[in-house]
């Protein structure tokens, strides 16, 4: 909740915004929008994560 208030928002926007995304998207496509940003995020964690171990392993095969 910090990082909110560190943005600025306060519960007026944060209610605002929930409703234009509801009113645009309707209630049954937002548990799917949230899975598929779920699924994004975790792709690019997993990549951001394999990448670092692979230049490690290249670098230990050089040597």
């Amino acid at each position: 909740m910090n990082m909110i208030l560190f943005l600025g928002f306060g519960m007026t926007e944060l209610l605002l915004i929930l409703l234009v995304v509801l009113l645009l998207f309707g209630g049954r496509k937002i548990p799917e929008l949230m899975r598929s940003l779920g699924k994004g995020v975790k792709s690019f964690r997993d990549e951001a994560k394999g990448g670092t171990d692979e230049d490690n392993d290249n670098r230990k095969d050089r040597e």
